[in-house]
């Protein structure tokens, strides 16, 4: 047995040598089944080499937990996301801890210190750079991580979950074309994101395949947002020659383009149609219901859980790349081109 006159062995020094996260140790410790032979045996190994010993209070051992994080947390999706991240932990008896950090620099820092002193399982990363250092300070704390619709490209360590949005942008956009739609808006998702680039990706194609000429003045900059999706209908409802149909690449923006159309005397589908995408609760009940693309959110947050899971047991994982697929829903917003 190691001599017990040297530094206090804790469950963090043991994870630290380990190379795992505290709930990590705390599970071996524990018997619990939900950890990778292999990382057990190591643990294990290093509890024993040591002489570590569990406390017999086991309400001081650290509860399992899962911290997600978005940028922001003032949209509909993101209940979505949590739903499923929820259900998956409340499942294995694992709490989840939701943040928001801003974009800003100082939250960034505190939540790091915050991950720190309550020794989560893992981090779910929501619209992140996979590159950022942030994610080089999660490798030195041995917090695994996962991350949903990264904005960047995604890289070679981190496994990423998305949906698959080119499919479901393209079948969007062929929908419009078979009610004999020849000029289709499209409003934008920030440029920064992967999402965004590939739903403008699934539109191109669509419109190239149909043998109808790409216009850049019918695609205009919007930011997921319900106000920029009206001031991008606003813009394409004023030009010379207007769209007879918008593919906005998310429901609220879809919604927000309802406003322009109605500021402007116009119907929906019977003056333009309009198109979304994310499927999100509320647009079932939007006047006229919306047409969109469904957007599998609570699925995508319930597979980041269990990845971060596995990845927190010790698990080897299949693959960094989960693409989830994406449905056409057609409700009434949607019709023929008007003559």
């Amino acid at each position: 047995m190691a001599a017990q006159d040297g530094p206090r062995i804790t469950m963090t020094s043991i994870a630290r040598e380990a190379g795992v996260s505290v709930p990590t140790v705390s599970r071996v410790l524990n018997g619990r089944s939900d950890v990778a032979p292999e990382t057990r045996e190591r643990v294990e190994e290093l509890l024993r080499r040591h002489g570590y010993r569990r406390r017999v209070n086991r309400s001081q051992e650290p509860a399992g937990l899962i911290d997600l994080v978005f940028n922001d947390l003032d949209s509909p999706w993101a209940v979505e996301i949590i739903r499923g991240v929820e259900d998956v932990g409340h499942a294995a008896c694992v709490g989840t801890v939701v943040s928001a950090i801003h974009r800003r620099p100082a939250a960034t820092r505190q939540w790091l210190r915050n991950v720190q002193a309550r020794n989560t399982d893992g981090v779910i990363l929501v619209t992140s750079d996979v590159q950022s250092p942030l994610h080089t300070e999660l490798r030195r704390l041995n917090a695994p991580t996962v991350v949903i619709d990264p904005a960047g490209v995604p890289g070679h360590e981190v496994p990423t979950i998305g949906a698959a949005n080119w499919s479901g942008s393209l079948a969007a956009t062929e929908h419009l074309i078979s009610l004999g739609h020849r000029r289709i808006g499209f409003i934008a998702g920030p440029r920064t994101l992967v999402c965004s680039r590939t739903r403008l990706d699934g539109y191109r194609a669509a419109l190239e395949a149909a043998e109808i000429a790409v216009d850049p003045q019918l695609i205009v900059q919007g930011d997921f947002y319900h106000e920029s999706g009206f001031k991008g209908a606003a813009e394409l409802l004023a030009l010379a020659q207007p769209p007879t149909a918008i593919f906005a690449s998310s429901d609220q923006m879809a919604l927000g383009g309802y406003e322009a159309v109605r500021q402007r005397g116009l119907r929906v589908p019977d003056d333009l149609s309009i198109i979304g995408f994310d499927d999100l609760p509320e647009v079932r009940w939007s006047s006229p219901p919306l047409t969109t693309v469904r957007q599998p959110l609570s699925e995508m947050g319930a597979l980041a859980a269990r990845t971060l899971l596995r990845l927190a047991g010790g698990e080897q994982i299949e693959g960094l790349r989960f693409e989830l697929p994406t449905q056409l829903v057609v409700r009434d917003s949607t019709g023929p081109a008007r003559a």
